[in-house]
């Protein structure tokens, strides 16, 4: 019988394990102890010899040859190659134990599927839950020396009554040099026919359930015919084996206790009995008996598998589920519970300790979280974030920041027409513009697109320095970037569109140079008194401003937002800037065609509005 402790290890003690090391059946001592004599009794042999019986000058070369067999009795790999061996085994071990075939499922569908009460209805279960019992019976006589020496011949497996004569015979007619282990599961399957023909089972279903139940059955007598055929590999073995044996023949030599006269490194003591050495015997000899243990449980050993109460349990279990139980069921009553919507099942005062512990409700149950995060925050910000997070350039946001903190820089207003002129003239040379938006301070960011789909130079869109304009078209028809001229005198300009872009860029990019020059000019100048006063909504209009754009005659939208937002430093005195007149041919910021509808000149950067016709 296989040795179980498992209820003796149930709980973990204070030197739990101890107490299995007292036990001899199927312990290592058991199985090793003749080995450990015999390495023992070699190893005082050769020391008595060396003590009492060699001479001097025989002494000295027996300890240069112990010196030399320790030394390299180290290079044998012996954790290495009875580490990967024995976790084969037992990998192996535990497939095999797993491939035994077992009788239950396929009982349960076979008193479920096959109907019929009668005498021919239960001949037909039982019959074929015997099929599938000789077909284990004979797959495990022919792998276990335990099976084999109860079953030896065919006769003794039809005087157990698994096989009757008739069956003999046509066992002993079928002739096949392979072992025949699987006819039992033929027959299996042609009384499944037969029974499925005469009604008893009822749908084609249940029929192929049970032909599946059936081939899973048979696959595991397979493998364990396999499991027998194949072996771990013989040269596997052959070297665990040399290599066990060997290191521990030198070690009869190495180990040995040298005389601490002679002064030898590592021999100063004598204690005649190695101990280190027997333990190292003990671990790697026994690591090796561990392995011709499992490598076949098919055998007699204390720890093999026990395939004759196998055999008898499966054939019992197996007939009674399709004959005595077939259609016997208990009286069905009301359950103690039926009134009680919260069942709980009564605890033994051993058991009680397990009301007082609170029930599981996952390992963030208990988890503490500041309440200021716990709110929800607005879809829209949400949405901003992941837009921004999605912009053209992934440092844009970083960018604003640092852009918004840095102080302005001299000449404000001269640095701010300068960089806008150059932004626009960009813009001119797109295909499009569908729109242009600048937000309110109060008003969430959102990036401006142009064109189909594309994004702002880097300058326009953001929260310094920057001329942003959108534009909001009436009859639903978009702006084209060609309708909107630049220059000083765009409005009377008569020639080719193109040849008169190029002399208006030229020109601009002149005159925004001496304006640059003269703006620092007059900074350096101008009184502080006068820089103190307040800046104006709207860009001064005058001549000496040439980077505007004006808009075509023929341009039929509205102008909504228009504002100049330079990022404003109130530390540093700021000119005062003259309001600049509506109206006239010539503008040097901004012309819009007059329309009925009154126009709205929202400055963002100030908070203020101005409504004019």
């Amino acid at each position: 019988m296989t040795v179980t402790y498992t209820a003796r290890v149930a709980n973990a003690r204070f030197c739990g394990f101890s107490k299995l090391l007292l036990a001899w059946k199927g312990s290592i001592y058991k199985v090793l102890y003749k080995e450990f004599l015999a390495f023992f009794a070699m190893y005082t042999a050769i020391s008595i010899t060396y003590r009492c019986f060699l001479y001097e000058d025989q002494k000295r070369n027996f300890e240069k040859l112990a010196i030399y067999c320790n030394h390299y009795a180290s290079l044998i790999p012996m954790s290495f190659v009875l580490g990967f061996y024995v976790n084969l085994v037992v990998n192996r071990w535990w497939s095999q134990y797993t491939s035994i075939p077992l009788p239950d499922s396929l009982m349960c569908i076979l008193s479920g599927g096959l109907q019929g009460s009668d005498e021919r209805g239960r001949l037909l279960r039982r019959t074929m839950i015997r099929y599938a019992s000789l077909s284990a019976l004979l797959i495990l006589r022919s792998v276990s020396t335990a099976v084999f020496k109860r079953f030896p011949t065919v006769d003794h497996v039809v005087e157990a009554g698994f096989m009757s004569r008739e069956e003999r015979k046509k066992f002993e007619s079928l002739h096949s040099p392979y072992n025949k282990y699987w006819i039992p599961c033929v027959w299996f399957t042609n009384l499944v026919a037969v029974a499925r023909s005469e009604g008893r089972i009822k749908d084609d279903h249940t029929l192929k359930l049970l032909l599946e139940e059936l081939n899973a059955f048979r696959g595991k007598c397979s493998m364990l015919f396999h499991y027998d055929m194949i072996s771990v590999p013989l040269v596997y073995t052959q070297v665990v084996t040399l290599a066990v044996y060997s290191f521990f023949l030198v070690c009869l030599i190495g180990r040995q206790f040298l005389d601490p006269t002679q002064g030898y490194p590592g021999h100063d003591l004598d204690l005649y009995i190695p101990i280190f050495t027997l333990l190292q015997f003990f671990f790697y000899a026994g690591w090796l008996k561990v392995a011709e243990q499992l490598i076949n449980p098919f055998g007699e050993d204390d720890d093999d598998f026990e395939t004759n109460w196998l055999i008898d349990r499966n054939f019992q279990v197996s007939m009674m589920a399709v004959d005595e139980m077939y259609g016997d069921l208990p009286m069905m009553e009301r359950d103690r519970y039926w009134n009680d919507s919260n069942p709980r099942p009564p605890y033994t005062a051993a058991t009680l300790f397990v009301l007082r512990k609170p029930s599981f409700q996952g390992s963030t149950f208990d988890m503490a979280i500041p309440k200021e995060e716990m709110h929800f925050q607005p879809l829209e910000d949400i949405a901003e974030n992941l837009e921004e997070s999605n912009s053209r350039h992934p440092n844009m946001a970083l960018f604003n920041r640092i852009l918004n903190a840095a102080p302005s820089p001299t000449g404000l207003m001269g640095g701010a027409l300068r960089r806008t002129s150059a932004q626009l003239q960009r813009l001119r040379h797109s295909p499009s513009i569908d729109q242009c938006t600048s937000d309110d301070d109060d008003d969430d960011n959102e990036s401006a697109k142009i064109g189909k789909g594309g994004s702002l130079p880097s300058g326009l869109g953001q929260d310094t320095q920057s001329t942003v304009c959108s534009f909001r078209e009436e009859k639903n028809a978009k702006t084209p970037l060609l309708e909107i001229q630049f220059g000083w005198e765009q409005e009377n300009q008569r020639g080719h569109p193109a040849t008169a872009e190029k002399r208006e860029v030229s020109g601009v990019e002149e005159r925004i140079d001496e304006e640059w020059q003269m703006e620092e000019d007059r900074e350096k100048t101008e009184d502080t008194e006068e820089c103190t006063q307040a800046v104006s909504p709207l860009l001064p209009v005058t001549p000496r401003h040439p980077s505007a754009f004006v808009f075509h005659p023929s341009v039929r939208s509205s102008l909504e937002h228009c504002s100049s937002q330079p990022a404003i430093n109130h530390n540093k005195a700021i000119p005062t800037i003259p309001k600049p007149p509506f109206g006239g041919s010539k503008m040097s910021f901004l012309t819009v065609p007059s329309y009925e509808e009154p126009q709205r000149f929202r400055s963002v950067s100030m908070g203020s509005e101005l409504t004019g016709s």
